[in-house]
Order: C-alpha cells, then sequence, then structure tokens
C-alpha cells in the first residue's frame, strides 16, 4: 500500500494542490473514483452506485435526448465524461450535454475535454442521493466557474429536479430550461415520479404524449 493510498479520504472535500489532485486520479487504486477538484480541494468518490441512482440517470437521459429530437435541436450527450480547466478546476458529472451550435464542437476521439481549448456543456447534470447537498453547493459554484450555462440536480431521494440558470460565474434557480427551450423542469419531475411506478418503457411513451403537445 502506498503513502498516497494511505492518506487520501474518499466522499469529501479535502485541500490538495493541482499536482496532488492528477497524482491520486492517476493511481490505480482510484481507478474507480470520480474525481473533482475546485478552489484548492480536491474530492474523489467512490460510493457504490445505486438502483435508484442508476433508474434516475436513464430516465434522464432518455428525457433530454427525447426533447432534442422531437424539436430537431443538435445534441450531444456525454456520460461521466471528464471536463478540465488546468490548475483551477476538474469535474466528470453524471451527464453533460453540448447543444445547438456546439453539438459537434468536441470532435470523436478527444479524451479528457480541454476548457482551455473547447467551451464548456451548455448543460450538466449531477444524480445525486448520498451527495445531494454537495451538489447544491461546492459543485454547483465549480460548475459556475467553468462556464456552464445550466445546471440540474436530481434528488433521486424525493424524485425532484433542482435547476439552475448559470451566468457570469453566478446562478438563479429556474422553472423552464433555457438551453432547451420550452421544456418544463415539472414535466422531468413527474416522469421521474412515474418511473418509480411503472416501467421506462411507459414513461417514454408518456414523455412522448407531453413533448408532442403545442
Amino acid at each position: 500500500m502506498t503513502n498516497l493510498q494511505m492518506r487520501l479520504p474518499t466522499d469529501r472535500w479535502v485541500a490538495a494542490s493541482w499536482e496532488a489532485y492528477l497524482q491520486a486520479i492517476a493511481d490505480p487504486a482510484y481507478a474507480t473514483a470520480r474525481g473533482y477538484y475546485y478552489h484548492g480541494h480536491m474530492r474523489l468518490e467512490m460510493s457504490p452506485v445505486s438502483f435508484d441512482h442508476g433508474q434516475d440517470h436513464v430516465v434522464i437521459i432518455f428525457a433530454v435526448n427525447l426533447f432534442a429530437a422531437l424539436r430537431g435541436m443538435p445534441a450531444t450527450g456525454l456520460d461521466t465524461v471528464t471536463l478540465r480547466k488546468a490548475g483551477i478546476g476538474d469535474c466528470q458529472p453524471d451527464v453533460s450535454y453540448y447543444l445547438g451550435d456546439r453539438a459537434r464542437v468536441i470532435p470523436t476521439g478527444t479524451g479528457i475535454v480541454n476548457l482551455d481549448q473547447y467551451p464548456a456543456p451548455n448543460l450538466v447534470i449531477e444524480v445525486a442521493k448520498s451527495s445531494l447537498l454537495d451538489d447544491l453547493g461546492i459543485k454547483r459554484s465549480l460548475y459556475e466557474t467553468l462556464g456552464v450555462a445550466e445546471y440540474w440536480v436530481v434528488d433521486v431521494e424525493s424524485a425532484q429536479l433542482v435547476a439552475y440558470a448559470m451566468r457570469d460565474r453566478g446562478s438563479h434557480r429556474i422553472q423552464v430550461s433555457q438551453v432547451l427551450p420550452g421544456l418544463d423542469l415539472a414535466v422531468l419531475e413527474e416522469a421521474l415520479r412515474r418511473s418509480r411506478e411503472t416501467d421506462q418503457s411507459q414513461v417514454g411513451a408518456w414523455l412522448l404524449t407531453q413533448f408532442q403537445t403545442p
């Protein structure tokens, strides 16, 4: 066991230099961890993903893809990709989307998305069960700093969605998406609730009726 492995706590923020963070995420002991870095602190998430988390993850991705397809909006969704602004911030959100004229901005074959070279995603989504307060707090500040336009947090325990529009390193709550114009976020919350009571194909059929309604 290395000294690094012995002293690194997980699933909470700890003070660390950028170099120490890069060393940590390169350590094979943390190969399955999701890494975050912000304001001189790092967080390595290694908590197992629950059934409920995985279910909500799939429902949200399906809903966004369906809405974008029906509205003819170009969209590229990314599942747990690394977004990095060297020395400033690093993250692996559950889901992120490049939309509209940004949909094809990241070339195929890209590994880590370098935010010094490419723009930030229009939309970032975190599905939160054990990490809810962190997702609403420090991670929101991180995404503000990285230039994300809109940020959603899915509260797995209550089947609710908290959404923020972000601008000039600040954010405010919204009920209707600004990066997916016309998408009422209450519809997504209802889809999450329905997924507790029925299978996802039925939830998808219900979403289709909602999105096709003028």
